[in-house]
């Protein structure tokens, strides 16, 4: 079973693209994902470390490159949303998510995972994590705020719904165009589109179109231990239609953990990774080198 690496993990450490890939070579990677904080500068770089390391760009996260004017640490996959109210926005959104496409269309790379955007209201899910951390889950103050959050999100998402509608049809046509797939991704944010049931809209809308579902274990955990869900509900509703999955561990609610250090249930994974699925270890700085190889090999000894 093949597992990618994504190079968020070592993005923002490498001099440059180059060193990224070949540092992701030297632990036995022979997959990347391509991350959404490269420059073009770097995207070049890595494009020839890929091809003389022999190493294969399974998949691209957008937007890749970043958004021209936007430095790394600016350039989130949603600072442009996909979801926007703002036409010219909105626009930009399409644009540099097209830029990804070709993107992976010229490297080889299959698919593109995409962030749909958020409606655009306060968002609570941190202070609903800090009364987690502090053990208040379930007490008054953590109910009434997650009944807040529920209630306000659902009064004001059907707009932004709309226009993450224009903005995936546009993409699917330009996509289909390409030969490239596009992952429409679980959130971490509570007022982050799409939450569990609004994946279920966008599939059934794009039904038989490039678009399909790319799963998060961390995000999916995350919002299971906040009380918004169940983790496997998402595969169990949506896994046959699973272009990838984002593959890393949780503690509490903190993620992005390098897999096996943390409490997230991998084997139970297991039935929904079928061989076309990719498989993408996105482990976060400070997860180390040697955390990085024994995550790979344990996947491996439990999925396989």
């Amino acid at each position: 079973m093949v597992f990618a690496l994504s190079t968020s993990w070592n993005a923002y450490r490498a001099k440059d693209g180059a060193e990224m890939l070949f540092e992701i070579k030297q632990l036995g990677f022979a997959a990347v994902e391509l991350s959404f904080n490269l420059s073009s500068r770097m995207l070049e770089e890595a494009a020839g470390a890929a091809r003389e390391l022999g190493m294969k760009v399974g998949s691209v996260h957008n937007y890749c490159p970043i958004p021209k004017g936007l430095t790394p640490q600016q350039a989130l996959p949603d600072f442009y949303s996909l979801s926007s109210l703002d036409e010219k926005e909105r626009g930009l959104a399409v644009k540099y998510s097209k830029s990804s496409i070709d993107t992976a269309c010229r490297l080889g790379a299959g698919a593109v995972v995409l962030h749909c955007g958020r409606v655009e209201m306060p968002d609570s899910t941190r202070r609903l994590i800090d009364l987690y951390d502090q053990g208040l889950k379930g007490g008054e103050e953590f109910s009434n705020l997650k009944r807040e959050m529920t209630f306000r999100r659902a009064e004001q998402a059907g707009l932004y719904l709309k226009q993450i509608f224009s903005s995936l049809e546009e993409l699917d046509s330009y996509a289909e165009k390409k030969g490239i797939l596009l992952g429409v991704e679980t959130r971490f944010y509570h007022r982050e589109i799409p939450n569990i049931s609004e994946i279920g809209l966008i599939l059934d809308k794009f039904r038989g179109s490039q678009i399909r579902y790319w799963h998060d274990t961390g995000h999916a955990q995350v919002m299971e231990n906040l009380g918004f869900g169940s983790h496997l509900d998402f595969l169990k509703l949506y896994g046959d239609r699973l272009l990838g999955m984002h593959i890393h561990d949780v503690k509490g609610c903190r993620d992005h953990l390098a897999p096996s250090t943390g409490s997230l249930d991998f084997l139970s994974l297991k039935p929904y990774l079928n061989t076309g699925v990719l498989r993408v270890i996105e482990a976060h700085h400070p997860a180390s080198a040697a955390e990085l190889v024994k995550s790979r090999e344990f996947l491996s000894g439990i999925l396989d």
